[in-house]
Parts: structure tokens; C-alpha cells; sequence
């Protein structure tokens, strides 16, 4: 066993642990209008509370609320040298509400929901990082493949809830504008290990375990703008940046020899208590950022969003949107956020067609652009620029109450990375399916 091997061990913490850590935290689809029709910025509707707050001077007047639920699934899949190491992310059904109440020149509204990453990822195998390093480091060192057994799972869990409070004023009969505040709550875990065992001479050579839950709090202030003359609808919102720090509740972290190896090396090796206090050594640096009350960073990025929504004829509508979330100066573990060649841009574009009084249609389609390197991509946490297209309809039962229905699909470019052990290829898939009910009191 050599230096080599303790330092990539004492290494895999960092990737463990920054299973799904890294930036690009923010969630932006709420409301199931979001799904069926993508491009929701210049909205005067109920999802307007998160969407286009300052939009809801032209609103309902009186009190409305929404509850909608979202079913995603996706995976996250690894190739290296043709083996797939598949990474299957799920989410339970994912609940948003939504209320607003407006009065004349004045509305307030408030939004609850998931409002950054949301999910688990679990890689029943393991990832090549680990797997692919320790089978080499063994055989460096003359213990092959065929005489131990490999154990490997990586797996994590990362939400963040939030709580959304705006207040709305139409300052002229064409313009208005909104300030309001969101509580951010993080609720992560990352869990892990990696055995090699069953060798007939030294029994257990080497683990590494790995059980750390993380939980921290964040506040984001938001503003925004709402135009409206005629057909024509312009806005602007801003987030600012929202420090999430959260702090480590360590309840296993773990790595060494196996005592038998152990034993040998100081029996055999030369200079083996020298060589083994510069391994604990090595060990402790990588894993003190884990260890119990440590805090990481995990920051939501600024975001910027302004939209163009035009009528076309009572019927017809279309809006045209962007965003631009930077996440280059939102502190991430390690500073990964540098790793970053820009941050995210995004473009939204969706149309929605009443048929007639009863039934509504819309789609719509989104392009996103992360400024993703090799440095950024990691093993269980890496991203992969798309395009989404969403669909759906929805349906008024009567004058109080809406049906929403979506659909949208994300299609994901792979992203080919030269790791120091060989080329990997990440891959991804998404598809989410929602549905929700609208109210007018």
C-alpha cells in the first residue's frame, strides 16, 4: 500500500461529499404553467408570485391561491472505457403554493416550494474516480483484482426549501413595481463507502466510509419591474445572491488500512512508521473540510430575468424571456464557482392559445448554456447543457377554478472529460410531468 492510494482515498471525500454541491442551485419551475409553457416572466397570473411579482398589479382582484405537484425523474449516467456507471436521481411528487391577495393599486403574494436543486442520486456501483484509482493502486503494489472483493456505493441528497413574501404597488397606470424577500432553508447528505475486502491473506486491505448530513439557512432579497401599455408587457426581476452555509453534522468519517496490511507493512516495509504518520497526515487535510461543524458553501448565484410578453389577439399570447444567473461569484466548496468559463444563460421562449372559454394550450421551449470546464465536472456532481420543451394545456371548470396540466422533457448534451485515469463521458435525462389546481376566491 502506498502514499498514492491514501491520498486518493482521502481525496474520494472531497467528491463524496460534494455530491450534488456544486453551483447552478437554483430551481425556477414552480407552477405547472412553467411546464406547459416554459417562458412565464411576463405572467399577470397566480404564478406571477414567483415568476413576475411586480405582474400582479394587473391581477386578480381579490384573494387566489394554487397548489400544484410535480413528478421528475432523470438520470445522471458515467461512461468510462464502455462500462456505464448509472446514476438514477429521483424526487417524490414535489409540492409548490402559491397566494396572492390584490386591492386597488396594491398586491401581496407569497410562493412556497423547492427552490434550489431538489433530489437524490444514488450510484449503486460506485463511480470510476474511486473504483478505476484503487483497482490500479493495488496492482501497483502487487495485490490484483481477481483476489479481493470490491464494495462501492455513493449516494446524496440535496433540497432546498423557501418561503417567498413580495409586496406589489402600481406606481402609474402602466408601470408597477414589487420588493420582496425568501427564506431559504438547506437540507442535504452525503453517504458512501468504499471496501476492498475478502483478500485469503490480508482480509480487509482498505475503507473508506463517508456519512455527513448538512443543514444551514439563506436569505434572498428580490425586486422587480412590470411595464404593461396595450399588447405589450415588459419586466425585469433581480434576486440577489443568497449566502447558504451550511454546517456539517458528521456522524461517520472514516478511512484506513485493514490491520492485517497494516501489520505487514510495519513489519515488512522499510521506514514504515514514517511513511504511515505522512499518510495520516495527508489523510487529515482532506478530510478536515467533513469533519463535525465544519461549514461549506453552497451559495444560490445572483439571478437576472427580463421578459417581453406581446397579445396578439385575445386569444394568442407570446413571451420571450432570459436569464442570466452568475454563478461565477457564488461561492461554491473549494471555490469551484472559478472552475466556471461564465455563468448560466439561459433563453425562454412560449406561446399559449385559448381555444375557447373552457380550454387553453400552450408549449414552449428553453435553451441553457452552464460555462462548464473539465476542472467543474466531477464524478457525482456535473451538468451537462440542454434544451427543454414543454407542453400542456389547461382547463377553466368554472369561473373560480383552473386545471394546469405539463409536460417537459430536457434533451442534454454529453459532455466528454479527460480525467487524469482515462476519458469519461457524462450523460443526463430529465422528464418531469405535473399537474395543479387554481383558485379564485
Amino acid at each position: 500500500m502506498t502514499k498514492k492510494l491514501f491520498f486518493m482515498m482521502a481525496a474520494t471525500f472531497g467528491f463524496a461529499a460534494a455530491a450534488s454541491a456544486g453551483g447552478l442551485m437554483t430551481n425556477t419551475n414552480y407552477h405547472i404553467a412553467f411546464d406547459r409553457m416554459m417562458a412565464r416572466g411576463a405572467s399577470m397570473e397566480i404564478d406571477a408570485a414567483y415568476s413576475n411579482p411586480a405582474g400582479l398589479a394587473w391581477g386578480y382582484d381579490g384573494f387566489q391561491m394554487s397548489l400544484d405537484f410535480q413528478k421528475p425523474w432523470q438520470n445522471r449516467d458515467i461512461t468510462y472505457n464502455g462500462v456505464k456507471y448509472e446514476g438514477v436521481a429521483s424526487a417524490p411528487i414535489v409540492p409548490a403554493l402559491f397566494a396572492s391577495y390584490k386591492k386597488d393599486r396594491w398586491a401581496i403574494s407569497s410562493m412556497i416550494g423547492i427552490v434550489g436543486s431538489g433530489g437524490f442520486v444514488k450510484y449503486d456501483e460506485g463511480v470510476p474516480m474511486f473504483n478505476v484509482l484503487l483497482g490500479g493502486m493495488l496492482a501497483n503494489n502487487g495485490i490484483q483484482p481477481s483476489t479481493y472483493k470490491l464494495d462501492s456505493e455513493m449516494k446524496g441528497k440535496q433540497y432546498i426549501y423557501g418561503g417567498q413574501l413580495n409586496f406589489t404597488y402600481k406606481l402609474l397606470d402602466c408601470l408597477s413595481a414589487a420588493v420582496g424577500v425568501r427564506a431559504n432553508y438547506y437540507d442535504g447528505y452525503y453517504r458512501g463507502h468504499v471496501k476492498a475486502k475478502e483478500h485469503p491473506a490480508f482480509g480487509d486491505l482498505a475503507a473508506l466510509m463517508l456519512d455527513v448530513d448538512q443543514k444551514g439557512w439563506g436569505f434572498t432579497p428580490l425586486v422587480s419591474v412590470n411595464y404593461h401599455q396595450g399588447p405589450l408587457t415588459l419586466t425585469a426581476r433581480y434576486e440577489f445572491r443568497t449566502k447558504v452555509n451550511p454546517k456539517n453534522d458528521t456522524n461517520v468519517l472514516d478511512a484506513g488500512l485493514g490491520a492485517n496490511l497494516m501489520g505487514y507493512m510495519l513489519a515488512n516495509a522499510p521506514n514504515a512508521q514514517a511513511k504511515l504518520a505522512a499518510l495520516q497526515q495527508t489523510l487529515g487535510a482532506y478530510t478536515a473540510p467533513y469533519q463535525d461543524g465544519v461549514r461549506t458553501r453552497y451559495d444560490m448565484p445572483a439571478l437576472l430575468s427580463v421578459a417581453a410578453g406581446y397579445e396578439f389577439t385575445p386569444q394568442l399570447r407570446a413571451t420571450l424571456e432570459y436569464h442570466f444567473f452568475d454563478d461565477k461569484n457564488a461561492k461554491m466548496g473549494n471555490d469551484r464557482q472559478d472552475e466556471l468559463t461564465h455563468g448560466t444563460h439561459e433563453i425562454l421562449a412560449g406561446v399559449e392559445y385559448d381555444i375557447n372559454d373552457k380550454f387553453t394550450v400552450s408549449c414552449g421551449g428553453q435553451r441553457t448554456d452552464y460555462g462548464l470546464s473539465d476542472g467543474y465536472q466531477q464524478n457525482t456532481s456535473f451538468a451537462c447543457d440542454s434544451y427543454s420543451i414543454g407542453l400542456g394545456g389547461a382547463w377553466n371548470i368554472n369561473e373560480k377554478v383552473r386545471l394546469n396540466a405539463g409536460y417537459f422533457i430536457s434533451l442534454y448534451s454529453d459532455y466528454d472529460k479527460q480525467a487524469s485515469y482515462g476519458k469519461e463521458t457524462y450523460s443526463r435525462t430529465n422528464n418531469v410531468i405535473g399537474v395543479g389546481i387554481d383558485y379564485k376566491f
